[in-house]
């Protein structure tokens, strides 16, 4: 059945049903006796998660309301490769492939190195991790055709100052100069199918390519995006070098990280993070969590007694922190993991993160390793780097160092 906007209207209004009765429970269980309180937790709790729920929902919804059907286009050759590609998927006939990417002059076009996707697969598959990948929501996503894209930045500027008219110029400061370069690896994912199903008229072949690959590179690059240590596979934001330095003193390439004053996040330091990113970058910004992370933010309130959560009660308007969007990303930390890495950030991600797109997705078929299966063993390259390191900043919680037996 279509979405339409009464759909994100009734979620919305459902979920500030819900949001009324957060706040009431968790208000009764602040205000209430020892007794009360253990018997309000348990309400809370499970309203917290019914408003995550509903809000996941609402934006959802409002996504499928975006979504414009792309045009077929009226290529001759794309219709050709993707009849030879299926006439590939489904039988193994590789002749027609490989005369084609011959003639497009395209290199490696022999079985052992496996044959492009056309550029509509492609597409689906790359439209598909983006509404799958948080980070590549968030993030300025770049296609490259070599892996060698670099930019020279300059990190501190150049100096100058005010002079008189007939006053002598001094020479001013020489502008210190980096080059930044992502990080790359190779992705793989190998869907297997029957050839029974190949052989059915019926079986959407495209469908089921698209949406095995997608689940296969989804979780990988979202990891790989976030906490990635760069060792054949991207380098993540939260392992690039981080320092408690203000943006004019710390070393270009490290994020500024804030400590919470306490074991647990108050909205103190919700506040003290936002204002610790500098006012050019805060238009656009996020924040950025887990599920976990964000049920326990919904919970605190400010010197006022309001929650500094807000749900979006409005189609097209996101739940807000603070005045500013959240973006869920599951392979942030818990609040309290014992790791070092940073459980909250918020930033500008455009500006401070950048992902790369190697242009062409290569499969290979099988047929022999896993009969009576054919996998299609397909790989893609991507990499990762850190742009801007003043875009993005860091909360982290000091927390014990000893796990719990």
């Amino acid at each position: 059945m279509a979405v339409d906007q009464k759909d994100v209207t009734q979620v919305a209004e459902e979920l500030k049903q819900q949001f009324e009765q957060f706040k009431s429970a968790n208000d009764q269980r602040l205000a209430g006796i020892a007794q009360e309180k253990a018997a309000l937790a348990g309400q809370v709790e499970t309203l917290n998660g019914k408003l995550s729920e509903l809000d996941n929902l609402k934006t959802s919804l409002e996504n499928e309301l975006k979504e414009i059907k792309r045009p077929n286009g009226g290529n001759k050759n794309a219709s050709a490769h993707k009849e030879a590609f299926a006439k590939f998927i489904r039988k193994g006939d590789e002749q027609g492939l490989a005369e084609l990417e011959h003639k497009a002059m395209q290199i490696g076009v022999d079985a052992d190195g496996g044959f492009a996707l056309p550029e509509e697969l492609n597409t689906d598959i790359l439209s598909s991790l983006r509404n799958e990948v948080v980070m590549r929501q968030e993030c300025t996503v770049i296609t490259v055709g070599t892996p060698d894209w670099k930019k020279l930045v300059n990190e501190g500027g150049i100096a100058s100052g005010w002079v008189g008219e007939t006053e002598e110029r001094s020479e001013t400061g020489t502008p210190k100069l980096s080059i930044l370069a992502p990080v790359w690896g190779e992705i793989y994912g190998n869907p297997h199918a029957t050839q029974t199903m190949l052989d059915d008229a019926f079986f959407n072949v495209e469908s089921f390519i698209t949406s095995e690959l997608t689940t296969e590179f989804a979780e990988k690059e979202e990891e790989a995006f976030t906490v990635g240590n760069g060792v054949k596979k991207p380098k993540g934001f939260l392992s690039y070098d981080t320092d408690d330095k203000k943006d004019k003193e710390r070393d270009w390439g490290k994020l500024q990280k804030i400590t919470a004053g306490a074991a647990a996040i108050s909205a103190d330091d919700i506040v003290s993070l936002i204002y610790s990113l500098r006012k050019p970058y805060r238009a656009g910004s996020k924040f950025m969590l887990n599920n976990q992370s964000l049920l326990a933010v919904r919970l605190l309130k400010d010197d006022k007694g309001n929650y500094i959560w807000q749900p979006g009660l409005q189609v097209g308007q996101p739940s807000l922190l603070s005045g500013f969007a959240v973006a869920e990303n599951e392979q942030m930390p818990d609040i309290g993991d014992v790791s070092d890495k940073a459980p909250i950030a918020f930033g500008n991600f455009k500006r401070g993160f950048y992902i790369f797109d190697r242009i062409g997705i290569r499969m290979l078929r099988d047929p022999y390793t896993k009969k009576p299966f054919v996998g299609f063993y397909t790989t893609k390259r991507v990499g990762s780097m850190l742009h801007d390191s003043n875009a993005i900043k860091l909360l982290t919680v000091n927390t014990p160092t000893t796990r719990k037996a």
